[in-house]
C-alpha cells in the first residue's frame, strides 16, 4: 500500500508499527477535521488556478463522502495508512482516480495535522466548556433547594464558623465558572491557521492563499511566520491540559468534601443506592466508588501536562517526529475530563443533605461574638478577642 512519502523502496514491518505507534487508532477523532481542511485547501488551490475546475469538484466530493463514510463507521483508519491523512488521500485516489493525488499540492502533513488538532480543539474546549457549565448548574440546583440548611465551615479541618449548603456549593459553582471561561480562553492558542507552512518553511514557488483558507475555517489569524508553526506545538495542548488539570482539581476538592460528609461519622449526606457500590467481603458495605474516582482524576492530568511539556523540552527549531507523541497525553486528558464532569453533573442531583445529622457548635460563632463586642462596647477588636477565648475556655461564661 503506498503511502503519502512513499518512493518506492520498501519499509521493514517493524519500523512501520514503532513509527505509526498509535497514530492510526488516535486519528480516528481526526478524519472529520482533516476532511474539512482539506476541502478549504482544495478550493484554495482551484482558486489559485493551481487546480483544475473539475480536479477541485471531483477532490471536494470524493472528500466529503469519504468523511460521511467514515462517520457511518463504514472504514476505519489502518496501520499501513499510518494517520488519517494517508487514510483519506488513499481512499480518495482509489474513489476518483488520479485527480486524487493532486490534493497534497502546497501542503505537508505537519501542517495538515496541525490545522487538524486545532480544529479538533476548538470543538473539544467548547464542549468541555459546556460540560463545565452542567456542573455549574447541578451546583447552583443544589443551593437553590437545600442551599438553607446550616454547614460548619472549617479550617485546618477543625470547624471554624457557621456556613450553609448555599455558600458551599456556590463556592464550588463560582470557581468552576471561572474554570469555564479559562477553558474557553486555552483555545486562543490553537485559533490560527497553520495551513500554508507546510513543513515549516512555507511553500516554495506556489502563491498559496492563506487567507483564503483561514476564512473558510474560521481562525482567528493566519500563524506568522511560517516558522513559529512548528515552534508552537504543544503549547496549545499544554494550555489547555493545564486548565483541565486546574478544573479536575476543583472537582476533586468537590468529591473530597461529599467522600467526607458521606461517611458514618458525619452523616451530613445521603447518596442514593444506585449510586453507590458493594463490598466483595463485606455485607454492610455501600461505597461512593465514583467519588473516590472523581477524586484521582487531576493525578492523571498533571502526568499528562509533565508529558507533553516534556516532550518539546530542548527541540531545536523546525520538526520533530516526537511531535506525534503529543495526541496520546492530549486526547487523554480530554477523554477523562469529558467522563468526569458528566458523571459528576449526572451524580450531583443525587447528593441530599441531612438537617437533621449537622449541628452548628456555639464556638462557631465565636468570631461574631468577637466582632459583636467591637461594634457594641468598642473595644479593641484584640481585647475582644482575648475575652470571648476566655469566655469560651471557661465553658461559655461571659465575664
Amino acid at each position: 500500500m503506498p503511502r503519502l512519502w512513499d518512493k518506492g523502496l520498501p519499509l521493514d514491518e517493524r519500523i512501520l508499527r514503532f513509527t505509526a505507534g498509535e497514530d492510526h487508532l488516535l486519528d480516528e477523532r481526526l478524519v472529520a477535521y482533516d476532511v474539512r481542511a482539506s476541502v478549504a485547501h482544495a478550493r484554495m488551490l482551484a482558486d489559485q488556478g493551481l487546480l483544475s475546475a473539475p480536479d477541485c469538484t471531483a477532490i471536494c466530493a470524493g472528500l466529503e463522502a469519504l468523511g460521511a463514510a467514515h462517520a457511518a463507521g463504514e472504514w476505519s483508519i489502518e496501520l499501513a495508512d499510518e494517520d488519517a491523512h494517508g487514510a483519506l488521500e488513499r481512499r480518495l485516489i482509489e474513489r476518483i482516480g488520479a485527480a486524487g493525488g493532486r490534493v497534497h499540492l502546497g501542503r505537508s502533513r505537519n501542517d495538515q495535522v496541525l490545522v487538524a488538532l486545532r480544529l479538533y480543539l476548538r470543538d473539544a474546549t467548547r464542549e468541555l466548556a459546556d460540560a463545565t457549565a452542567g456542573v455549574v448548574a447541578a451546583l447552583e440546583r443544589i443551593a437553590t433547594e437545600q442551599g438553607s440548611i446550616g454547614l460548619p465551615g472549617y479550617t485546618h479541618m477543625q470547624p471554624a464558623m457557621p456556613s450553609s449548603v448555599a455558600l458551599w456549593a456556590r463556592g464550588f459553582a463560582a470557581e468552576l465558572a471561572d474554570d469555564r471561561a479559562a477553558l474557553e480562553r486555552a483555545a486562543a492558542r490553537a485559533d490560527s491557521n497553520p495551513l500554508g507552512s507546510a513543513a515549516g518553511y512555507g511553500v516554495p514557488n506556489l502563491a498559496v492563499d492563506r487567507e483564503a483558507t483561514r476564512v473558510a475555517l474560521g481562525f482567528a489569524r493566519n500563524h506568522e511566520p511560517v516558522t513559529a508553526v512548528q515552534l508552537s506545538r504543544g503549547k496549545a495542548e499544554a494550555a489547555l491540559i493545564f486548565e483541565i488539570a486546574l478544573t479536575l482539581g476543583d472537582l476533586g476538592r468537590l468529591a473530597s468534601d461529599l467522600l467526607l460528609f458521606y461517611t458514618s461519622e458525619f452523616a451530613y449526606v445521603t447518596l442514593p443506592a444506585e449510586m453507590t457500590t458493594g463490598s466483595s467481603i463485606m455485607p454492610q458495605k455501600r461505597n461512593p466508588d465514583v467519588f473516590e474516582l472523581v477524586r484521582a482524576s487531576q493525578a492523571t492530568a498533571l502526568g499528562a501536562l509533565q508529558e507533553t511539556l516534556a516532550l518539546t523540552a530542548k527541540l531545536t527549531s523546525g520538526y520533530h517526529r516526537d511531535l506525534q507523541r503529543l495526541k496520546a497525553p492530549l486526547f487523554r486528558t480530554i477523554d477523562l475530563a469529558t467522563s468526569v464532569l458528566a458523571i459528576m453533573a449526572h451524580a450531583l442531583p443525587g447528593v441530599r443533605f441531612r438537617a437533621d445529622r449537622i449541628a452548628l457548635a456555639p464556638e462557631l460563632y465565636a468570631a461574631a461574638r468577637a466582632n459583636e463586642l467591637v461594634v457594641k462596647e468598642g473595644v479593641p477588636f484584640r481585647e475582644a478577642y482575648r475575652r470571648v477565648a476566655a469566655e469560651l475556655a471557661g465553658g461559655g461564661k461571659k465575664k
